[in-house]
């Protein structure tokens, strides 16, 4: 017997219900040395499921090896603190700062520019060695139930001039090409998601109080339940 498509419909958004959303990472980076805070930005390809043809700032899910990846820098602690929720447990602690590491991760792998230094691992293969200690974290996100893909995504940012980043080294990837430097303030007809321009006004909010973004500032999390849209501090 077959099924009539309303209950295909049904049973596709109990599934997409149901879908534990994975951890992700993404980082702003933001250029500020002509005085103009510029935020690095990119073009999803269209064969991608998620998100496919918008521009959305570097990052990826966590995978399992992030939080095992070797570091010059730790976390400010006030901001691993944040990102642990409290928890001082080894587990929570090694999850957050696994998240940071893979926001600094990804954005080598999609626009070529390191937060670090790379060094000869086991059989000469090069390893990122990341730089935590200049990351903030601004904002988290939950993909709302209903999509394709559910990510659980923290934000973080950094200055070039504090990560030591020269923001003439992107390179376009296979993750995100037309990567450019974006005055922050001149956004408005970017094809964006709708959650990506909101964090970015939340930050630009948070730069007009104080241009330095202290570590230990608190930031927006947003996510939804029973179709209504939430918006938390962390």
């Amino acid at each position: 017997m077959s099924s009539h498509p309303f209950h295909q419909q049904d049973a596709a958004s109990q599934a997409s219900a149901r879908m534990r959303p994975r951890d992700a990472a993404s980082l702003l980076l933001v250029d500020r040395t002509d005085g103009t805070p510029r935020v690095l930005m990119g073009k999803r390809g269209s064969a991608h499921v998620f998100m496919p043809n918008l521009y959305v700032f570097p990052g990826g899910r966590r995978d399992r090896g992030d939080s095992r990846q070797a570091f010059l820098r730790d976390l400010n602690p006030l901001v691993l603190a944040r990102l642990a929720g409290g928890d001082a447990s080894t587990a929570a602690l090694s999850r957050g700062r696994g998240l940071a590491l893979a926001a600094v991760r990804e954005l080598v792998e999609e626009t070529g520019l390191l937060i670090g230094r790379a060094e000869n691992g086991r059989k000469g293969i090069s390893r990122l060695v990341a730089d935590l200690g200049s990351l903030r974290y601004v904002a988290r996100a939950i993909t709302p139930p209903g999509n394709v893909r559910r990510f659980d995504t923290r934000f973080f940012l950094t200055f070039t001039d504090e990560a030591a980043v020269d923001p003439a080294g992107i390179s376009d990837s296979s993750e995100l090409h037309d990567l450019r430097w974006l005055d922050m303030e001149d956004l408005s007809s970017l094809n964006m998601p709708a959650i990506t321009r909101t964090i970015l006004d939340d930050v630009k909010a948070q730069m007009k109080s104080d241009p330095s973004l202290p570590f230990g500032s608190d930031g927006p999390f947003y996510f939804s339940r029973n179709g209504r849209f939430f918006r938390e501090t962390i």
